[in-house]
Parts: C-alpha cells; sequence; structure tokens
C-alpha cells in the first residue's frame, strides 16, 4: 500500500483500513541540513510569504525518505520578490513586516497597520497578489513529482485572526475587537480574500487536502472567547470552505490550531472540517480518549505527540509508549494522521527523530 492510499484510508476518504497509521512530521532547519547531509540530499526550500511557514513546505524529499507518508506545499514569495533590507539584521517582507531572525523563528518587530486609525488606512493598505506569478511555482514541482504515491496537503494556515493581527499587532487587533472599530471589517475581508486565493490555486494545482487554522488557545483556554470567534470568525471559515467545496467537493479540510480549543471542536464539525490538528497535549480538552469518544465519528486526528517535553527527553521507551497510547485510541476505527504537535525543533535529537519514525511504524498496524 502506498503512502497516498494509506493516508486517504486512515482519513475516510477511502473505504477500508491502511496497514498502518500513517506519519506526519515537520522539521526545523537545523534538522533539516543536518538529515540533508546524512541522506546526502541538499535541502529544498520554499521560502514561505510568511516566513514561520517555510519549514512546513520544505525538504518533501528529505522527510518523504525519512518515512513521511505525507507531502505538504504551500505558497511561496512571488517570483524574483526579495525582502527589503531595514537595519542590521531586520528586514521587510511582501506584506510590510519588519522581520527580525530569533533563536528559532522569525519575529514580527513592526506591523505595517500598527497606527490604523480608520477605513481609509486600511483600503489604503496593498496585500500582496495572492496570484502573483511564481507563487506556486515549487508547489506544482512537488505535487508532479510526489503526488502519485504520497498524500499531498496544501498549507493555508494563519488564514484569517492570526495574519490579521500579525498585520495590526495583537494588542492593537484585540482591542479594535473589543471596542468593535469599523476598520476591523474591511481588514478581516481583505485577509479572507486572500487565504481563499490561495488556497484555491493549491486545490488547482491538485492537493488532496486543505490545512487552515491559526493559533486560537493558550495553554489553558481559548485566546478570544468562543462567543466573539463565532461571531466574528465561523462565517468567514464557512464561506471559505463553501467556496473551496465547489472548487471540488472531495476536498479534505484541516483545521489547525495550537492551544486549549476544544470548546470549538462542534463548531468545526458544522463548518464542514474533516481533520483536527495538532491535537495538542498537555492542555485542557485535549485527553484523547474524551476526543475520540465525543468526535471519533464525526472528525479525524492529525498530530497527537508531545513535542514540549517528551520528544526533547530522547526517552524512547515513553515515546514508544505515547505512541502506542494514541495509536490505540485515536487510531482505533482509523480516524488518525500520527506527528508531534509541532515542527520538531533543534532540541529533538536525530536519533529520537528516526526512533520515533520507526516506533510508529512498529505499534501502527491494523489487523
Amino acid at each position: 500500500m502506498n503512502s497516498k492510499t494509506r493516508v486517504s484510508k486512515a482519513l475516510r476518504k477511502l473505504e477500508g483500513n491502511p496497514d498502518r497509521v500513517p506519519v506526519q512530521f515537520d522539521l526545523c532547519r537545523q534538522l533539516t541540513d543536518a538529515f540533508g547531509k546524512k541522506l546526502n540530499l541538499q535541502p529544498d526550500y520554499a521560502l514561505s510569504y510568511y516566513e514561520d511557514l517555510t519549514y512546513r513546505i520544505s525538504a518533501n524529499e528529505i522527510r518523504t525518505r525519512l518515512g513521511s507518508d505525507v507531502v505538504v506545499v504551500g505558497g511561496t514569495v512571488a517570483k524574483g520578490y526579495r525582502d527589503t533590507p531595514v537595519k542590521d539584521d531586520i528586514t521587510m517582507n511582501e506584506f510590510g513586516m519588519f522581520m527580525k531572525p530569533g533563536p528559532l523563528y522569525v519575529d514580527v518587530v513592526k506591523c505595517p497597520l500598527d497606527e490604523a486609525a480608520g477605513i481609509e488606512d486600511i483600503e489604503k493598505y496593498r496585500f500582496p497578489d495572492a496570484y502573483a506569478p511564481g507563487r506556486f511555482d515549487k508547489a506544482r514541482r512537488d505535487i508532479d513529482k510526489f503526488s502519485n504515491e504520497y498524500f499531498v496537503i496544501g498549507d493555508v494556515e494563519i488564514s484569517l485572526f492570526e495574519m490579521a493581527w500579525h498585520l495590526t499587532g495583537l494588542e492593537k487587533y484585540m482591542v479594535a475587537m473589543m471596542c468593535s472599530e469599523p476598520w476591523l471589517e474591511l481588514l478581516n475581508d481583505k485577509v479572507e480574500e486572500w487565504s481563499t486565493g490561495l488556497a484555491i490555486q493549491l486545490i488547482k494545482a491538485g492537493v488532496d487536502a486543505i490545512w487552515l487554522g491559526e493559533d486560537l488557545g493558550s495553554q489553558t483556554s481559548t485566546l478570544i472567547s468562543p462567543e466573539d470567534w463565532r461571531l466574528i470568525f465561523k462565517p468567514r471559515h464557512k464561506r471559505m470552505i463553501e467556496t473551496l467545496r465547489k472548487e471540488n467537493p472531495e476536498i479534505i479540510i484541516i483545521m489547525h490550531s495550537d492551544g486549549a480549543v476544544a470548546p470549538l471542536l462542534d463548531d468545526f464539525i458544522e463548518l464542514g472540517v474533516n481533520v483536527y490538528n495538532p491535537v495538542q497535549p498537555n492542555v485542557s480538552g485535549s485527553d484523547p480518549q474524551e476526543l475520540k469518544d465525543r468526535y471519533g465519528d464525526r472528525m479525524c486526528f492529525f498530530g497527537g505527540i508531545d513535542q514540549q517535553e517528551l520528544l526533547p527527553s530522547g526517552d524512547m521507551p515513553r515515546i514508544r509508549d505515547e505512541i502506542r497510547n494514541r495509536i490505540s485510541i485515536l487510531g482505533k476505527g482509523r480516524g488518525y494522521l500520527l506527528a508531534p504537535a509541532h515542527i520538531i525543533q533543534p532540541d529533538v535529537s536525530m536519533e529520537t527523530v528516526e526512533g520515533m519514525i520507526a516506533a510508529a511504524r512498529e505499534v501502527g498496524g491494523y489487523n
């Protein structure tokens, strides 16, 4: 059974059991470079329009060689685009965000709409062109190369709330929500149009699933009230998903959110979401058995392996036990794509990454 069929069966797109629970993982740059050297493969980086998504959509050759059943593709910067130098190591990206490299990620140190005060400021702000030449050249090459054998996910994360607040700054955005600032609706419209355009192009290019979402939760609760999310963002996700399903009625919709977002899962299902990611361990509402019992007949799960403490520990007996537990619960009756709950960071050794993949193969079979 090839990887495409394995994932399609696991996520209930095809009938019947897969031979085993499928596996997906993302690697930080340090691990990507190290595995590239070990495998004698040049890392194939795809610079995302938002820098932190780069490692979701890069190095598919390395990840599949290591054992991923999934290829992830997405939009990059436009053809010929280069970030604008600002000062020292700070650059300005396509959105006008000032970006400074940190130890793990690139931080936004100045937002282009941090002084927006009215509708006219949003009207004057020019979004990058979602349909710019070259934005999906890399995605199409990877789809052509891998789609016969591997399940292909089109990544459109930071699709509404998170993209919007990155343009204004989180505090300004939250205050604007509280005060019902009239310019907020127009900004959200522009973000929705951008993300919908990206997703439509990925569907046209031939992906099997679209990965929407953003971080809506902390370790203990949602970042905004479920009521506010339902009022402001749920109708937008509904429009987006309906538009995508008109383009391809069979497209699988994945919704991502880190944190304690269990209060929103019924809403995700109502919207037509097929898969919930990343099933972050150690947060309120993420007990695997409770999730499977309550939602398992209506939703699939993607993620579930602790990347905050367990994988960095390198304790392979504990890691194997965790994988066995997740598979026995979330994988029962299909409905599970095993993955770490986050991009694997440099505090996880190469040996642990390889051990995680081997353990998933060892214990993930369907009888």
